[in-house]
């Protein structure tokens, strides 16, 4: 049996690869017909035009569901190895809420493109951004909560460090994105797609942009953590002689 056969750990799998497949593709795509600069675009700016608008939008609506699954899933998980644990519950509960919240600003992103509907897409990536990283947090808190009679002290420990590279990524893409439309650098900052070395603003820019990927790329690490979790099928037949009332 193949890693991803076991239990349900092709959901997580099946996310990052098929949202990480949705950048990629319209990254080449925007960077092929010349809509977006080689060097570090907003995510979004690569999904921002036709036709790559039009795949960027389809494969994020289908990685929200997924999404929404992956979440929900973990959180029957938890809800099954800790069913007297009231602190637990409530944590859980919270963090089901967050990741859901954090799934609707993606579809929000994936269909509000920031050229057409810039307040509303903003909106959706604050969901996406900020609901995700508070479900990381709450998650790893549950990691901690859960060891060593469920975690061990590994899993605990990346998480922790996935949700401090999460924290110094977000910290870094509000500061430089704020800096950026507070200052003097255009009225354009917002429709931009195309950035010059020349132009103002262009460092702050970089920043942005780069410190976006890289917080895309703690939610990919982050979620790729419950595939070992999910290989433990606790729904069905769990290996802890627990079941799901």
């Amino acid at each position: 049996m193949w890693w991803f056969q076991q239990g349900l750990s092709f959901l997580p799998s099946a996310l990052v690869i098929w949202t990480a497949a949705a950048f990629i593709f319209s990254y080449i795509i925007a960077i092929t017909l010349h809509h977006v600069d080689p060097a570090l675009p907003y995510i979004s700016d690569t999904g921002t035009l036709p036709p790559e608008k039009c795949l960027f939008g389809a494969m994020l609506n289908i990685a929200a569901v997924l999404c929404i699954a992956t979440i929900y899933v973990r959180y029957k998980q938890v809800h099954a190895l800790n069913p007297e644990e009231n602190r637990i519950i409530r944590i859980n509960k919270a963090g089901l809420v967050l990741g859901l919240l954090s799934c609707f600003g993606l579809s929000i992103v994936a269909n509000f493109q920031k050229t057409d509907f810039f307040p509303v897409h903003i909106c959706g990536a604050v969901l996406t951004f900020g609901m995700g990283s508070l479900y990381m947090l709450v998650q790893t808190i549950l990691s901690y909560q859960m060891q060593p009679k469920i975690h061990g002290k590994q899993v605990f420990w990346i998480r922790l460090l996935l949700v401090i590279w999460c924290g110094v990524s977000a910290f870094s893409m509000l500061t430089s994105s704020s800096l950026l439309h507070s200052g003097n650098y255009g009225k354009d900052v917002d429709q931009k797609l195309h950035w010059n070395p020349e132009d103002k603003g262009y460092v702050l820019h970089m920043i942005t942009t780069a410190a976006e990927w890289s917080l895309s790329f703690s939610f990919f690490g982050f979620f790729l953590t419950y595939i070992r979790d999910f290989q433990q099928n606790c729904i069905s037949q769990p290996p802890f002689q627990l079941r799901i009332a």
